[in-house]
């Protein structure tokens, strides 16, 4: 259920509506946006940077103390709040916007860490691939509803229109906050608190596991790649995320029905793959699955590339009234597949080789990985298309992608479930 709430905020805010809004009605600078494109990727890089620093920590002090509920809760309040006052944004008020979006960015970027060291504990290793898929899924149906139904009643993005699509913020904002109660209603955080000593401190004991962890990194080799693997392929994806819905407008130049329709089309792609991947990796394994969906992700790039060209090699060599937004839309229908089955493979596959006890701390590590991805990957297209143009740029995509299915070819997925199962008899020897 937290997965169906929280697609709101990357729909509606990141993806959808308001970087849209952002880059051409908030900063305005037409024609061809670059400014307001640069400035988008700053405010993004941002508040991931913010939650590099915090997200490994945060990780460590919630293994010790088992309190990632409380974690949970905090950053989610944090994430309702900032996105309401989204609301009083004016065109031209480029700060206060960009300070929203840092803040309510933040937050909701690190709740995705929390929310997944809840993973390991939801069943046996066997069937992570599927309960991850099962929430990926039902994340993008949560974003289907809740963007469906603001697109219905906001409009389109313009200036004209600004007065109804503004409530965008609050409208994501309530949309969270309700359907999130039920996990604060029933999951439980498993585990047994631990009594800190005289003098210490959460923060103390977290940077100490945090120490241990370090120590007995080459203990995790294969974890190791699969990090490596996972920045490059998130740099891909936050880019997608981030500037999918600005490229069909400014590059495209697409209309408001097949804005609509591309939507629609990357929610029930997107959920497919997350269930039929999951259920994939029961026959595959994780590290196959992954691989695949990787893959998958260098066609669906070549494919957004690529549309005017497809668009009028169709009009010269076969006389088709192809337009290229209409192509667009097949490379959205690729894209969406690749975007819900990767990233609950990932997740599945950081999963099965934690070990208990530092899932938290693990998923901290990812979270971190993912978002230092994110600034580089959103800064890099930022820049590269105040050099070169959206439309170039957006081959820096390939490269990434391209460079995550070689960090994850030497990833040994029996070897890393040993070395996950070595790890927890080994502190169950010392304790």
């Amino acid at each position: 259920m937290f997965d169906f709430a929280n697609q709101a905020y990357t729909l509606l805010i990141i993806t959808v509506v308001f970087g849209d809004l952002f880059t051409r009605v908030i900063v305005g600078d037409a024609p061809d946006y670059r400014l307001g494109n640069l400035l988008w990727s700053i405010a993004l890089a941002i508040s991931y940077a913010l939650v590099v620093v915090a997200n490994p920590i945060c990780g460590a002090i919630m293994d010790h103390g088992r309190r990632r509920k409380a974690f949970l809760f905090t950053s989610y309040l944090l994430t309702v709040a900032a996105t309401a006052l989204l609301w009083l944004v004016e065109p031209g008020w480029i700060t206060t916007a960009m300070i929203l979006i840092i803040v309510s960015n933040f937050a909701y970027a690190i709740g995705e860490g929390f929310i997944a060291s809840f993973l390991p504990g939801l069943g046996p290793r066997k069937d992570l691939g599927w309960i991850s898929g099962l929430g990926w899924a039902l994340g993008y149906v949560g974003g289907l509803v809740s963007t469906a139904f603001a697109l219905l009643f906001l409009g389109e993005v313009s200036l004209a229109n600004y007065d109804n699509v503004r409530w965008v913020g609050p409208f994501a904002a309530v949309f969270f906050l309700l359907t999130a109660i039920p996990t604060f209603l029933w999951v439980r955080d498993r585990g047994r608190q631990r009594e800190l000593g005289p003098g210490d401190s959460a923060v103390k004991a977290g940077f100490r596991r945090l120490a241990n962890t370090f120590a007995h990194v080459a203990h995790f080799p294969d974890l190791r790649w699969l990090l490596i693997s996972i920045f490059f392929k998130m740099a891909g994806i936050y880019i997608i995320i981030s500037f999918a819905f600005i490229y069909g407008a400014q590059v495209i130049g697409w209309d408001e029905s097949i804005r609509i329709a591309m939507f629609v089309t990357v929610q029930v792609t997107a959920a497919l793959g997350a269930v039929i991947f999951g259920l994939l990796q029961q026959r595959l394994g994780a590290r196959l699955t992954y691989l695949l969906t990787l893959f998958l992700w260098l066609i669906a790039i070549t494919a957004i590339w690529q549309t005017p060209t497809v668009a009028r090699l169709a009009g010269e060599w076969f006389e088709l009234n192809w337009q290229a937004q209409h192509v667009f839309l097949f490379a959205g229908l690729l894209a969406g597949l690749s975007l819900g089955s990767s990233q609950s493979a990932g997740r599945t596959l950081v999963g099965t080789l934690t070990p208990r006890g530092k899932a938290a701390e693990f998923f901290g590590f990812w979270g971190t990985a993912g978002k230092l991805a994110a600034i580089f990957g959103i800064l890099g297209l930022g820049l590269l298309q105040a050099w070169l143009g959206l439309a170039t740029a957006i081959v820096f995509c390939l490269v990434l992608f391209a460079a995550a299915i070689v960090a994850a070819w030497p990833i040994n997925e029996a070897r890393g479930h040993r070395a996950a199962d070595t790890w927890q008899e080994r502190t169950s020897v010392k304790s």
